[in-house]
């Protein structure tokens, strides 16, 4: 037991700069708090004390903000940094090392009684505001970029963006001698991207055939990033 309280402490060093001592991490960190009410939760539902279970489950909802369905499995090292409004529901599983930001929901989309959550492998970064739902698996080492909405499986090395939640393919996977990744900022747009294409694309094809400056407006390809046109009616 004390392995695990020094390893989840551990865990909060090693991936949030902002934690400065000890007595901090203990005193501070509601995320900390809430995995380690789970924990105790957790011992007690698999021992079919589910009302006690359940009760200290929603005690530490109201302590911390966020909500450990104690029928979850959560595995070694988990981190929840922020943590507030952070959902998990009663089948998810989650492996070693996982790391969740604020207003995460690991939630159930059936009435099933059955598995209706997720599995989330090894070293997997969830975003700020990003939903995982169904019973699905989640690839070890995958970055689920913010505010996405993954509703179907993903192989291991994955990163994730979008609503619905799109599959980009890393430039370069990660490594198991890599420190947990944490960039779940980083959002590629490929339906920007694509829209942008097909736009170039268009212009194009309307420089050639002579239409490029015809009598109806139309939506340019951004520059340098940027949207113009009256189109917009901004």
């Amino acid at each position: 037991m004390f392995r695990i309280i020094q390893d989840d402490i551990n865990s909060v060093f090693q991936r949030d700069p902002a934690a400065h001592s000890t007595l901090e991490v203990l005193l501070c960190y509601s995320g900390l708090h809430a995995v380690w009410g789970h924990r105790l939760a957790h011992w007690l539902w698999k021992r079919d004390f589910r009302f006690l279970a359940r009760w200290l489950s929603q005690f530490m909802r109201w302590l911390t903000g966020i909500e450990i369905h104690p029928g979850a499995t959560i595995g070694p090292r988990f981190f929840i940094d922020h943590g507030m409004g952070v959902v998990i529901g009663e089948t998810a599983e989650v492996g070693a090392d996982v790391t969740l930001y604020h207003g995460v929901t690991l939630g159930g989309t059936s009435l099933n009684k059955g598995k209706r959550h997720p599995t989330l492998g090894d070293r997997v970064v969830v975003g700020a505001g990003a939903k995982v739902l169904g019973a699905i698996t989640i690839g070890a080492d995958t970055r689920i970029g913010a505010n996405a909405v993954v509703v179907k499986s993903v192989p291991e090395n994955s990163v994730v963006v979008g609503v619905p939640g799109q599959n980009i393919a890393r430039s370069r996977p990660h490594q198991p001698s890599d420190a947990v990744d944490l960039n779940h900022t980083s959002l590629p747009d490929p339906v920007g991207v694509s829209l942008t294409s097909l736009l170039q694309r268009v212009e194009s094809l309307e420089e050639q055939l002579h239409l490029h400056h015809t009598a109806t407006p139309h939506i340019h390809a951004p520059e340098a990033g940027v949207w113009h046109g009256e189109e917009f009616s901004i």
